[in-house]
């Protein structure tokens, strides 16, 4: 600890480590999981490394992490060399522009964004030659906020339909980023909302679709989403720290 003119300031030596953050996020995750019945198994954990270097996402890894998810395909591209001898499955979860398709099928094993079907479109294009397949989760904006991209709720069980027709995708589910909230139990709708539209989709019974998961919940949610059915969560702050 450093006192100065009436503050205190943690030496980054004392602030709590990664393995620390990520005991307190699984004590979360389990006690969210235990009040709802649910298995711990049924939730994946995805730590959330944007803006955070290389050897950051290394310390989570050693920590027990495998899954990281990061918004842009350009950062993640840089971040990839350093850790190319690590066993990790990458996420994208912000949202993909239509020329960075290929790139992202190259270096992603899992998308969360995709919200229209034109970015499916780019994305099974990029894949034709190998027509390997990619889980793939349709992104929702259910508080229609001009500053986030995702389908409209009235739209995605057609968008749905479309990326079903797409060959080498494969539609897992939904993603939804719910507008803030200080109480975190007012996204509880948003997130009850998305579980129900996957449902909607999963009734139509379309080929190479299986909604199974509902990504949904960060650092200050995660456990509300968790009691309405998340299978995973994305959480970034509450394990690498406060970004700079």
């Amino acid at each position: 600890m450093v006192e100065w003119q009436g503050f205190t300031e943690r030496s980054e030596s004392s602030m709590p480590s990664i393995t620390e953050n990520l005991a307190r996020v699984e004590e979360r995750i389990g006690a969210a999981c235990q009040r709802v019945g649910r298995r711990r198994e049924e939730v994946k954990l995805v730590a959330i490394s944007k803006t955070f270097p290389a050897e950051r996402i290394r310390e989570a890894y050693e920590a027990g992490l495998r899954d990281f998810g990061e918004n842009r395909v350009q950062e993640a591209e840089s971040k990839r060399p350093a850790l190319s001898d690590l066993a990790i499955t990458w996420h994208l979860v912000g949202h993909l522009q239509s020329n960075k398709a290929k790139l992202a099928r190259e270096l992603f094993q899992w998308i969360h964004s995709i919200d229209s079907e034109k970015i499916a479109q780019k994305l099974d294009h990029a894949a034709a030659a190998s027509g390997e397949k990619l889980p793939v989760l349709l992104e929702v904006n259910l508080g229609e906020e001009p500053s986030k991209f995702g389908a409209g709720g009235e739209d995605v069980v057609q968008l749905g339909e479309r990326v079903s027709r797409l060959e080498t995708l494969e539609l897992r589910g939904l993603m939804i980023v719910p507008p803030f909230f200080e109480d975190p139990e007012s996204a509880r709708p948003f997130f009850r909302r998305l579980r129900e539209l996957a449902r909607s989709i999963s009734d139509a019974k379309l080929p190479n679709v299986s909604m199974h998961h509902l990504s949904m919940g960060m650092t200050h949610d995660f456990e509300i989403a968790i009691e309405e059915g998340a299978t995973i969560v994305r959480v970034g702050t509450g394990i690498f720290g406060e970004r700079k």
